[in-house]
C-alpha cells in the first residue's frame, strides 16, 4: 500500500523557516496538512510566517529562535511541546554564506560558517530527538547544498560546512534507524530568492550557473516543497540517510553547449 503524503495531524518545526527557501517549505508543509512553527532570529518575520500558516487553516505560534544558542533551541522545543503536545518533523533550513577567497578567510569566519550551517543542525537534532523519537514517525530534513557535492569558487567555508551537514545526515540516519526517526537531506540547486536575485540576473557568475543548469532556468522556492512533503510523510517511511537533489539537472550535467 502506498504511503500517504497527507501530513494532517503532524507538527513540524522549521528552523530558518521565516524567509527564503525555509519559508517556502514551511508553507508547503502547512498546505499538506501539518501544523507548522516557522522560526528564525527576527520575531517580526516569525510573526508574519505564523499569520500566513494560520491563513491556510493550520495552527502555528510565533517563536523566534537563535540556532547558535542551545538554550534558545531548547526553549523553542519546549514551547512547541507545551502548545501542541507532540512534534513529528524537524526541518533545519538555517544557513549563511559569505563569498571570499580562501586565503583571506579567518579562523573566526570559518568557525562561524560551521556553526550556523552544520553545528546548528546538530544542536537542533539533539534538542528535538527525544520528542521526535517518541512519535515513532519522526522526520528530520536538513537543507544542504550543491556545495555538498561540487566546489564553487570563493565559498570554501560554506562548502565545508554543508558537506559536514550531509555527512551528519547520514550518520544520524544510521544511529537513529531503529528509534523511529528518519533523517534525510534536500540539496537545492540554484533558486532565485530576494537575497540572490541581483547576483543571478546581473553577474557573470549567475549567467554561468544558468548555463550549467540543463533546464536553462533557476528554480522557484515552491518547487522545493514536493521533496520536503515527501520526506516528511509516511510515503518516506523506508527512506533514511538519503539526499534528494532538486537542481534542474545541474549535478547530472556535463557540457551544455
Amino acid at each position: 500500500m502506498l504511503g500517504s503524503l497527507d501530513l494532517t495531524g503532524r507538527v513540524a518545526a522549521v528552523i530558518g523557516g521565516t524567509s527564503g527557501l525555509g519559508r517556502a517549505i514551511a508553507l508547503g508543509l502547512a498546505a499538506a496538512g501539518a501544523d507548522v512553527v516557522a522560526s528564525g532570529r527576527r520575531e517580526e518575520l516569525a510573526r508574519s510566517a505564523c499569520a500566513q500558516i494560520e491563513s491556510l487553516g493550520r495552527r502555528s505560534l510565533v517563536a523566534a529562535v537563535d540556532a547558535l544558542d542551545r538554550h534558545s533551541v531548547d526553549a523553542l522545543r519546549g514551547r512547541i511541546l507545551d502548545h501542541f503536545g507532540h512534534i513529528e518533523v524537524l526541518v533545519y533550513a538555517a544557513g549563511a554564506m559569505a563569498r571570499k577567497p580562501t586565503l583571506e578567510v579567518t579562523e573566526a569566519e570559518w568557525d562561524a560558517a560551521l556553526d550556523v550551517n552544520a553545528t546548528g543542525a546538530l544542536r537542533a537534532c539533539q534538542c528535538f530527538y527525544e520528542a521526535l523519537s517518541a512519535s515513532r514517525r519522526g522526520r528530520v530534513i536538513h537543507i544542504v547544498s550543491l556545495n555538498s557535492f561540487v566546489s564553487l569558487k570563493g565559498v570554501a567555508a560554506y562548502a565545508a560546512a554543508k558537506s559536514a551537514l550531509l555527512s551528519l545526515t547520514r550518520s544520524l540516519a544510521v544511529e537513529w534507524a531503529t528509534s523511529g526517526v528518519n533523517v534525510n537531506a534536500i540539496a537545492p540547486g540554484v533558486f532565485r530568492t530576494d537575497l540572490n536575485r541581483k547576483l543571478l540576473d546581473e553577474t557573470d557568475r549567475g549567467r554561468e550557473l544558468l548555463m550549467r543548469t540543463p533546464m536553462q532556468r533557476f528554480g522557484c522556492p515552491e518547487e522545493l516543497v514536493g521533496a520536503a512533503v515527501l520526506l516528511a510523510s509516511d510515503a518516506a517511511s523506508y527512506i533514511t540517510g538519503q539526499c534528494l537533489t532538486v537542481d534542474g539537472g545541474y549535478l547530472a550535467s556535463g557540457v551544455n553547449t
